[in-house]
């Protein structure tokens, strides 16, 4: 019998699952799973720090809706992980994390890097444990694959040991699991499902928030026919973005506060009532509205407000049970009314945008950043938020027309996230427009893998809103308390050196007319780019103008 060892049995289970792609940082504990990767045709993507190695796995998760896959080394090398893989975790989102470790026949006798990693990543894992042998190895990534993909995806890890990677098995004691997790969809409860027909049958003006859950289960299709039969106004956030076209005649992006304020029945698709709702105050619902809440996560209904129906399931099959449902009740929406209505008032909101929009100010008003990047990005683009203040002007003014092409670190809040997710999202969509938009303070934590980018040939632009500060800090509490500590940074720096002294396109931005024809440079080099844009820092989302809420009077 032939042996085979175990950084190959790795590999072959990998490719088992498609794998095309495993993210790193390279370690002694874990070379030879390079070894067994290269030979076995995936590639291996290597970068300067662990947490972006766990970002990337997370994005490639994000943008294909595959679990992605990291390898980090033993140690500093996890702990260095745990950020990335909280951050999978809290989305959630599907990624496999592979740990090295000192060998078990030298564990507590002060191995270099020996810890218990398994049981330290317990807490923000779907399942942590230590693979004991080679032969193991293909059945423990199947159950690895199995927890990150069943159910309501998530993080996984699997602790393999120096001797474990480099140990052996005969080829043909080696159990390779070939059907070992369901792709079956986990439809709602009938009787709930006829509950909330009900409710709809009787609401006259129905309001949709659809979230993540909807590009989980690939259910984009089903929610467009869904609010166009119900006729209803419809507001996309986190990794829902992008579920409707951004032309879509449903589809709100300001308006959201007046349609909570004026719906009768707001229906949450994939999307909890946490600090984005306000937590379901009064505030956030003063009419008290009939709650429906359609979520894969039965632990998230009913979070902090009381409900009126509430199922569990996979988004797209319960929609589509709705919907059949509703069908066969004949049931006919109240109208255009409502929808235009709400429209009409998302339009306006929009159009108290126009004249920041076009500010020829110096410093750049961060409002002018983001409309031209608007006007520069392709229809398939797909655009990174990583950073506080210009993620929240970005988000507010993008358009994204497509699901998975908004990424953002989501609950978490997790500040570095983006240099991962924008690396995977350019591997997965070569030749296609990637663009991250961070802050200052974003890029100063991983932005230093864009030398990663020149070496591995990804094509992305990156754009720094630099304001000199941690500026969604810096203007609060400045208007709290009339002083900012430890909130500001240098706006002298120029990001864009970095870039130019690591082999891509770095340039500087001072003038607004200058931003179009900077991106177009940067878009059309075929290089890693990063743009330096010196933006206001006196300019706070917060406090920018537009439609204030007292001349809304809502």
């Amino acid at each position: 019998m032939a042996e085979i060892n175990g950084s190959a049995l790795f590999a072959k289970a990998l490719k088992r699952e498609g794998v095309e792609y495993v993210f790193t940082l390279n370690g002694g504990h874990i070379y030879p799973l390079y070894e067994g990767c290269e030979d076995a045709g995936i590639k291996v993507i290597d970068f300067r720090h662990e947490q972006v190695a766990a970002h990337a796995a997370e994005g490639w998760a994000k943008v294909t809706g595959k679990p992605g896959v990291c390898i980090i080394t033993a140690g500093p090398g996890v702990t260095d992980a745990v950020t990335g893989i909280a951050n999978a975790f809290q989305a959630p989102s599907p990624m496999v994390t592979i740990g090295g470790n000192a060998a078990i026949g030298d564990h507590l006798k002060g191995g270099l890097q020996d810890f218990d990693s398994a049981t330290f990543l317990k807490p923000i894992t779907k399942f942590s444990e230590q693979v004991k042998s080679a032969a193991r190895i293909p059945d423990y990534v199947s159950i690895a694959f199995r927890h990150a993909t069943t159910g309501v995806p998530g993080p996984v890890y699997l602790e393999m040991p120096i001797d474990v990677v480099g140990g052996k098995a005969e080829e043909d004691d080696v159990h390779y699991p070939q059907e070992y997790r369901t792709e079956s969809r986990a439809y709602g409860d009938p009787e709930y499902v006829s509950k909330i027909a009900d409710i709809i049958m009787n609401t006259e003006r129905p309001m949709v928030l659809a979230g993540s859950d909807v590009w989980w289960t690939q259910a984009s299709e089903e929610l467009a026919e869904f609010t166009e039969l119900i006729d209803s106004p419809i507001f996309l956030n986190a990794m829902g973005r992008g579920s409707l076209p951004s032309g879509h005649p449903n589809l709100g992006s300001l308006g959201r506060r007046y349609g909570l304020v004026k719906s009768d029945t707001v229906i949450l698709i994939g999307t909890p009532i946490d600090f984005r709702l306000g937590y379901g105050t009064d505030y956030m619902f003063p009419q008290n509205p009939r709650l429906i809440e359609i979520m894969m996560d039965g632990s998230k209904i009913g979070q902090n407000r009381d409900i009126t129906a509430g199922i569990v399931g996979d988004t797209k099959a319960i929609l589509r049970q709705i919907i059949d449902e509703l069908k066969i009740r004949a049931y006919k929406s109240p109208g255009r009314g409502w929808v235009e209505e709400v429209m009409t008032e998302d339009a306006a909101l929009k159009a108290a945008d126009t004249d920041m929009l076009n500010s020829d100010a110096t410093p750049i008003h961060p409002m002018r950043l983001v409309g031209d990047l608007a006007d520069v990005l392709d229809e398939d683009a797909t655009v990174i938020g990583d950073g506080g203040d210009i993620v929240t002007f970005a988000a507010r003014v993008l358009k994204i027309n497509k699901p998975g092409h908004w990424l953002d670190p989501g609950q978490f809040g997790c500040l570095g996230a983006g240099s991962g997710f924008a690396a995977a999202a350019q591997l997965a969509r070569p030749g296609k427009q990637v663009a991250i938009v961070y802050g200052d303070g974003g890029f100063g934590l991983t932005g230093f893998d864009v030398e990663s980018y020149v070496r591995h040939g990804l094509p992305i632009v990156s754009i720094v809103g630099n304001n000199g500060a941690w500026n969604q800090t810096t203007q609060g509490v400045l208007k709290r308390t009339g002083r900012a500590i430890g909130t500001y940074l240098n706006q002298e720096v120029d990001y864009a050196k970095i870039m130019d002294a690591m082999g891509g396109y770095g340039e500087r931005v001072t003038d607004p007319d200058e931003i179009k024809p900077a991106l177009d440079r940067a878009f059309t080099s075929g290089k890693a780019a990063v743009l330096d844009v010196v933006i206001d820092q006196e300019v706070g989302y917060g406090m920018m103008g537009g439609r204030s809420r007292q001349s809304r009077q809502y």
